[in-house]
């Protein structure tokens, strides 16, 4: 049984973006995903983020972008009606491809693309990033197709962290380019959740074991077993938020030995247990499924 929805945003094809003002929000939306891309901006509260397995807490304001299919979620801690969220959602290609290439246009290719990951800014990213964010607000029209462009552009080139290790996408697109290191990320994705071993994936591209250590963790700044873990975490993260299934059933799924082993490596990786994690999904579940949501995105 799923317990993620889908949302349906109102976003049209004659819109390049949809920018949603919310006062008085009252994060009743639960953990949702949907095709477009989300800057989310969230002030004068604290509370907690959720995107993806990544969970973190933020006092006073909060930005992200989100990318397409992500789950993504906010909540709120404080009793204040003045908590305010300013939403932006735009179609995955509100730029077509070959736009995207030109010299110009490349850091906002780049955000877009690390967007899959959970773009966070902090700091004084986020101060001038908000501001940039209110002038939006009061654009219309052409002014303000130009002024989302350019808070495209203020993010792509402003410091920014990646919060995933790996995309959680509820519909990722396949990969395409078959070159050495996404032929063995493409074969751990299809393979995790049975036993694998470091020799097996070497000699899928004709290498050694030492060889492709070394390889492998260059190109992903992991180790092997560090991404068939964060991977095997990521996947069980999905499950414990959209199924009723036993953290035991879980545990095996994932290709963990034992339960003992899945809590112990999951609380390493995500600083709780399993038991504790999916206990957010039921704090992100509206009391009714029929109820208006006011600005929790």
């Amino acid at each position: 049984m799923k317990h993620i929805e889908r949302e349906i945003t109102p976003i049209n094809r004659a819109q390049f973006y949809l920018l949603q003002n919310h006062f008085n929000a009252q994060f009743d939306y639960p953990i949702h995903y949907h095709p477009e891309y989300e800057i989310n901006l969230v002030f004068n509260t604290s509370g907690k983020r959720f995107i993806g397995d990544a969970i973190e807490p933020f006092k006073y304001a909060d930005l992200a972008l989100i990318g397409s299919n992500t789950l993504h979620a906010w909540t709120s801690e404080c009793n204040n009606n003045n908590a305010r969220v300013i939403t932006i959602q735009f179609a995955r290609y509100f730029l077509d491809r070959r736009t995207l290439e030109y010299d110009v246009l490349q850091p906002i290719r780049k955000l877009l693309e690390d967007s899959q990951f959970g773009v966070v800014f902090r700091n004084q990213e986020l101060t001038v990033l908000k501001q940039k964010i209110l002038r939006l607000v009061r654009l219309e029209g052409f002014d303000g197709f130009l002024g989302f462009l350019s808070l495209l552009h203020d993010m792509a080139v402003s410091s920014y962290d990646l919060i995933l290790t790996t995309p959680v996408r509820n519909n990722p697109d396949e990969v395409q380019n078959h070159s050495r290191i996404l032929e063995v990320c493409d074969y751990i994705k299809k393979n995790y959740k049975k036993k694998i071993s470091i020799g097996e994936v070497a000699d899928l591209i004709h290498m050694s074991t030492s060889a492709f250590s070394h390889f492998f963790k260059k190109r992903t700044y992991r180790s092997f077993t560090d991404y068939l873990i964060d991977m095997r975490i990521s996947n069980a993260c999905r499950l414990l938020l959209e199924t009723d299934l036993s953290i035991a059933h879980i545990s095996e799924a994932n290709g963990f030995n034992n339960v003992s082993n899945f809590n112990k490596l999951f609380k390493i990786k995500k600083g709780m247990t399993p038991k504790d994690f999916r206990k957010i999904r039921l704090e992100n579940q509206p009391a009714s499924q029929g109820k208006e949501h006011k600005g929790s995105k």
